[in-house]
Formats: C-alpha cells, sequence, structure tokens
C-alpha cells in the first residue's frame, strides 16, 4: 500500500522541470479575469445550488476541507456541500460508487461537477489556478512527497489532465474491492504522471485546450 519510496527514486532521476515566468504571469492574470467574471455570470447558479444544499439536508451551505496547496501551504477548498455533516469522520476520504454518505442533491452535484463551482473563490484568492495538478489531503501527499516537490511549483487547479481521465473515479472506485489501496497504488501515480505531462507545456494556450475539454466532458454527461 505504501509506494512512497519507489516514487521518491523515480522522481529525484528526474530532473525539475523549467516553468516559463512569463507563462505564469499570463496563466495568473487568465484566471483573475476568468475567475472573477465566472463568479458574476455564474451567480444566479451559485444561488439556486446554495438554496438547494439548504433545502435538502441538514448542515452548512459550504464544505471547506484542508487541502495541500503551491510550495505544500495549506489551504481550505471551498465545495458546496454534497455529503451528509461530519462525512470525513464517517469513513475514508475518498468517495466510491453510491456512497451512502452523499446526500440526493449532492449525487447530482457531482455528477454535473456544479459542487467545483465555489473554486472560483479559491482562483481569485490565489490558493488556486483554473488549471493545474488536483489538490490533495495531506495524507495523500506525504506519501509521494518527492513528486509533490516538482508539482507544488505551481498552484493546483480545478481542472486538469487526470480530471478528464478520471471523470468517474467514484465509480471506478466503486467496483475495487479496496478502494484507498487502488487509489493510492494505482490511480494517484497515474495522476501525478498527468500532471508531470502538464507541467511540460504550462501556457495560457494549454490551459484553453484544457478548459475546453471539460467543458466538452461536463456537457456529455
Amino acid at each position: 500500500m505504501h509506494v512512497m519510496a519507489s516514487t521518491k527514486a523515480r522522481a529525484e532521476g528526474a530532473k525539475s522541470l523549467p516553468l516559463r515566468r512569463r507563462a505564469l504571469f499570463a496563466k495568473r492574470a487568465f484566471d483573475i479575469v476568468c475567475s472573477l467574471l465566472g463568479l458574476l455570470i455564474l451567480a444566479p447558479v451559485l444561488l439556486v445550488v446554495a438554496v438547494l444544499v439548504k433545502l435538502s439536508s441538514r448542515g452548512p451551505i459550504f464544505y471547506r476541507q484542508q487541502r495541500v496547496g503551491r510550495d505544500f501551504v495549506p489551504f481550505g477548498i471551498y465545495k458546496f456541500r454534497s455529503m451528509v455533516v461530519n462525512a470525513d469522520r464517517q469513513g475514508v476520504l475518498l468517495t466510491a460508487g453510491r456512497d451512502p454518505r452523499i446526500t440526493r442533491i449532492g449525487a447530482f452535484l457531482r455528477r454535473s461537477k456544479l459542487d467545483e463551482l465555489p473554486q472560483l473563490l479559491n482562483v481569485l484568492k490565489g490558493d488556486m489556478s483554473l488549471v493545474g495538478p488536483r489538490p490533495e489531503v495531506a495524507q495523500y501527499v506525504e506519501q509521494f512527497h518527492a513528486d509533490y516537490e516538482d508539482l507544488l511549483r505551481v498552484r493546483p487547479g480545478i481542472t486538469d489532465l487526470a480530471s478528464l481521465e478520471y471523470r468517474d473515479e467514484a465509480d471506478v472506485l466503486g467496483h475495487s474491492a479496496d478502494p484507498e489501496r487502488e487509489y493510492i497504488e494505482t490511480i494517484l501515480p497515474r495522476k501525478i504522471a498527468l500532471s508531470r505531462a502538464y507541467l511540460r507545456d504550462v501556457s495560457l494556450g494549454h490551459d484553453l485546450r484544457i478548459i475546453g475539454r471539460t467543458i466538452r466532458k461536463v456537457f456529455s454527461h
């Protein structure tokens, strides 16, 4: 279950990928403009979802969880609450298949990815980017610390190549006899590899292509 040693060896043997300062500046400017516009344009949608979450089950509208951000600085990621209150104390951090902790409206929000919209606030604040390696909880980052030393040179993102490949991650884990082991030994190493592929071409153009693919993927379901 613990694969840190082999992953660390691979990471130490690889050179850190260079990041272009101009590309990162353009990326951040794009993030600020788009997150601000997104929050303004999507305000009616955010309001409707907030009301549905509040009416559907007891608890707060938003769920805030600690994730590991750029340079290993922790931050609270915002999501519309899609699970029962204190769900993180009632089982593992992962959700697999038809997790009974997921509320009825929460299942819809997860399928449509509407639960992720509040992360536009994280982007505006500078915790995240629109595109970048998905932020992980500290428990999993520590098991792949050497890899994340490279990946967390950029802000984590709302979407990335791994988000596209693992659009139905919960369903995949739902078919596993041991979802957490499957995630740590198979899925997370693949996500890390895809994040490394993204870092080889950090540019505004690449981000736009990934955003376009993400939008198509959302509306194709």
